[in-house]
């Protein structure tokens, strides 16, 4: 629920709170503010200049960085890193500000790609096809030593710091990882677009029960599940969403996977499931009203019919909401039913 400051005033006005409680409770929620993430201009500048620094040292990689060499590289790529500890370091046990010392932590686990190429490549192990600023756009299982090295050093700043963004390139890595090792178990079959279509969609499905998991064992107030949420459900949804078939049964079943992705995240309150499985609800009834009902008078009437009655569902749930969602939480594994009441 989102509390603004006219809200308080008028809790005041209205006897509930007094006004020196007002004020205390808006000093207080604002300081809680500053420590999570939101949509604030400071936070925009925040992240803004995290990711063009991220992206300096990773996807805007030049052509002219490769003449270093693999030592020059390495050399730069642990300069960078120490730089960005230490402000990590700053930023948390100075300042207190948890979202710029996330970043730059995250920098730093950014930069790991960049030193173990580097290393790879002055001791004349590199033996891949490509260089290093070709890491974000191509497929090929030479990166995995990168891959496994990124992982291990996103662990690490995780058991130092716990700070949400870390998974960031955690989630990233995996998804790469999942590329990278087709072609390697497949060979040239991967590149065959059907498997790429179900590699995508059974990595997103077990990144999205990994975030399942973190979500259930996180008793903290930080959001360490978000990025997985976002990677998984990302690919999980484009690979569905990318498969061809001629039956209009499984073109149902399609929509009835969104649908219950859009029930999920209404229950678990991520609205990346609502997103993604709202875009799959509009693509079939696309497909329904441009094919199978070109011609049909009545299919924009009934479509419009289906659309009220599931306002009218909405209005009786906002009436009955609590005493049903109480009913439904009791069934549930304790676990589980934790999870929905932090979330909601």
């Amino acid at each position: 629920m989102e509390l603004k400051r006219s809200a308080i005033d008028q809790a005041a006005r209205n006897k509930i709170i007094t006004d020196e409680q007002a004020d205390r409770l808006w000093t207080f929620l604002s300081e809680q503010q500053q420590q999570s993430a939101s949509f604030r201009f400071t936070h925009i500048l925040y992240y803004l200049g995290g990711l063009i620094a991220i992206g300096a040292m990773s996807l805007f990689m030049t052509l002219s960085w490769d003449n270093l060499g693999g030592w020059g590289l390495l050399l730069i790529a642990l300069l960078y890193a120490g730089a960005g500890i230490w402000l990590t370091e700053f930023f948390l046990r100075r300042l207190d500000l948890t979202i710029p010392a996330g970043i730059t932590a995250t920098f730093v686990v950014v930069l790991t790609p960049l030193a173990v190429f580097g290393f790879q490549a002055g001791m004349g192990w590199w033996t891949g096809d490509h260089e290093y600023r070709d890491y974000h756009r191509y497929i090929d299982w030479s990166w995995l030593f990168m891959e496994l090295a990124t992982l291990a050093s996103g662990a690490v700043m995780l058991w130092r710091y716990r700070l949400p963004f870390l998974v960031m390139p955690v989630a990233v890595t995996l998804w790469y990882m999942s590329m990278d090792l087709a072609p390697f178990l497949f060979g040239e079959e991967y590149f065959s677009w059907e498997l790429r279509r179900w590699v995508s969609l059974w990595f997103g499905l077990l990144i999205v029960l990994l975030a399942f998991w973190v979500d259930i064992r996180n008793q903290s107030s930080r959001d360490f599940a978000f990025w997985f949420y976002i990677f998984g459900v990302t690919a999980f949804w484009s690979g569905l969403s990318l498969m061809e078939s001629d039956s209009e049964w499984s073109k149902l079943f399609y929509c009835l996977i969104n649908l219950v992705m859009i029930m999920a995240g209404a229950i678990l309150g991520r609205r990346v499931f609502v997103v993604f499985g709202g875009l799959g609800v509009a693509g079939y009834l696309g497909h329904l009203a441009y094919e199978v009902f070109e011609d049909s008078l009545l299919f924009p009437i009934a479509l419009t019919l289906i659309g009220l009655v599931i306002v009218w569902l909405g209005i009786l749930w906002q009436r009955h909401e609590q005493r049903v969602s109480e009913r439904l939480r009791s069934l549930l594994p304790a676990p589980l039913r934790e999870l929905i009441e932090r979330r909601h």
